[in-house]
């Protein structure tokens, strides 16, 4: 039986947790009757989408993210163009993809995942032509990603530390939304796009969203009170926030939304700056990608 070429693409700085032994790690447990291994490890930001690029065009049939969901995106958005099979081992500050497919933060368990070689397709979308896979969005938490990313000490202590910082002076924004067609005008502290139900940490913006239904979750926390907020975390991390009075979700296909002004967002939690028009859209089972044996 002739090996299955696979590519461990390794970003180093993902989660702020050490990964030299990775490679070690992935030697020791992957199954080497199956597999034909590599491993690169990336430099510099958007090194993954290159060398991702790059496995493609070598004839790696399964190419492995091994970090956050930013590394997942860099990686995956090659992997879709390629219609190559993307694996995952769970090394960011949230992992919000990788729990959502109950892929093991244990990496002994992820690894032995990848060993299964059981795939499935999920739903990808398109944020201004760019690729998510979890969630986007703008607002507060892009605010946040904006100012967490130029932050040395990474992980979800100096997330949380910088968005408590910030909490007191954020202003919430005004925000025409159109989901297939229907209008709405929202004052919105955050407007989340969400294929998968949560952010990461275990902490669901939208508890039912599934990545198989060929829909988006348009996640709007209203404008609310301070006072407020300690219940709406609860909410988070309880997955009831369908339930919560300050939160509107909206299903579609494709939404549209304009703002006063450009400012940050974030695809995958990695920030950007865009205009004050955003389109996105979904793209049902379009990215195949290894799993526990589950069904989103």
């Amino acid at each position: 039986m002739s090996k299955t070429n696979i590519l461990f693409i390794i970003n180093p700085i993902s989660g702020g947790r050490d990964k030299t032994n990775i490679p070690g790690l992935i030697d020791q447990h992957l199954d080497k009757a199956r597999f034909n291994a590599n491993f690169r490890f990336t430099e510099y930001a958007g090194h993954a989408s290159e060398l991702a690029a790059e496995a493609g065009q070598k004839n790696f049939d399964v190419i492995v993210a091994v970090g956050g969901d930013g590394t997942i995106n860099e990686v995956g958005t090659e992997v879709l163009k390629q219609d190559k099979i993307l694996g995952i081992l769970p090394f960011g500050s949230g992992n919000g993809l990788s729990r959502y497919l109950q892929i093991p933060m244990d990496t002994v368990k992820a690894i032995k995942v990848i060993n299964g070689l059981r795939t499935m397709r999920i739903d990808t979308a398109t944020f201004n032509g760019r690729p998510f896979f979890n969630m986007s969005g703008m607002g507060f938490d892009a605010h946040i990603s904006d100012l967490f990313a130029s932050d040395k000490k990474r992980g979800l202590s100096g997330y949380v530390k910088t968005g408590l910082k910030e909490l007191l002076n954020y202003k919430p924004e005004l925000y025409q939304i159109e989901v297939d067609g229907k209008s709405i005008s929202r004052a919105a502290f955050v407007v989340s796009i969400a294929n998968s139900s949560q952010y990461g940490n275990n902490t669901y913006i939208s508890p039912e969203a599934s990545v198989t239904d060929g829909l988006l979750d348009v996640c709007v926390i209203k404008s609310f009170p301070l006072l407020r907020l300690p219940k709406l975390a609860i909410q988070m991390l309880r997955g009831k926030t369908h339930h919560s009075k300050v939160v509107e979700i909206i299903r579609g296909r494709q939404i549209r939304i304009l703002r006063d002004k450009a400012a940050a967002i974030h695809i995958d939690g990695e920030p950007y700056q865009m205009g004050k028009e955003i389109e996105i859209a979904v793209v049902p089972l379009s990215l195949n990608i290894i799993t526990p044996a589950y069904e989103a």
